[in-house]
């Protein structure tokens, strides 16, 4: 199958799970992971209707970005953010960052961005399935890191991240994408100073659709997009 008609089947399975749920299919971006693909295979899912890209790894992302440039209408960096690589990262200028969940990495790159004038949108990343090895912070510590996050004056965090459990059990999925909604709900009507719950980023080729049910509008697909990967 042709990487228009994947892009089509999956354009049309979101409708069907934004109507399922009342919900407004125009209000959910569709993220493709570009992670280990080329620039003439991301090329081509640009230029049949895909506008938002997003990389797991800074080094790739180098690679691949600036040939991009004007191209796509945003990136996100959806890995996990080592300190080090700040400053790499902030020269590709994402659009958001999806992955903070330590209070240390957001004072780096809040230090990082005040001596360069610039301002940050980032998701903080909520383990939802605890899973000892996966990144994201535990869910009943997540509005403490919030507002200690509020604070820094040049990042502002504008949602909530997860990744649920690879597993087929769509009571597990379906239970970690509620509590995420339950947990963004709850900031929402916190009302922290300069911290606004605008996107909740949940859902992955596998388990978008429930995402979409629960509330994401933000999904990151892959191998929907452009097929298994080959590493």
């Amino acid at each position: 199958m042709s990487l228009y008609e994947n892009i089509e089947i999956i354009r049309e399975r979101v409708n069907k799970a934004a109507i399922k749920a009342n919900r407004d299919p125009i209000d959910i971006k569709l993220l493709a992971v570009t992670k280990t693909r080329s620039i003439e295979t991301i090329e081509e899912a640009l230029s049949n209707n895909i506008e938002f890209i997003g990389e797991n790894k800074v080094q790739e992302a180098e690679d691949k970005i600036p040939l991009l440039e004007g191209k796509f209408k945003e990136f996100h960096f959806i890995g996990h953010l080592q300190s080090n690589k700040i400053s790499k990262l902030m020269k590709l200028k994402p659009t958001l960052i999806h992955s903070i969940d330590k209070y240390s990495t957001a004072n780096k790159l809040n230090n990082y961005l005040k001596q360069n004038l610039l301002t940050q949108d980032v998701l903080i990343e909520v383990n939802t399935s605890d899973e000892v090895n996966k990144f994201g912070i535990h869910p009943d510590e997540t509005v403490k890191l919030i507002k200690a996050i509020s604070q820094l004056e040049n990042i502002k965090v504008k949602g909530l991240m997860t990744i649920s459990m690879f597993t087929h059990n769509e009571k597990i999925i379906r239970g970690s994408f509620i509590k995420l909604g339950k947990l963004f709900n709850e900031i929402k009507v916190a009302e922290i100073p300069d911290v606004e719950m605008k996107y909740l980023s949940m859902g992955m080729t596998n388990d978008f659709e429930i995402a979409i049910e629960e509330g994401a509008n933000i999904i990151r697909l892959g191998t929907a997009i452009f097929g298994a990967r080959n590493y």
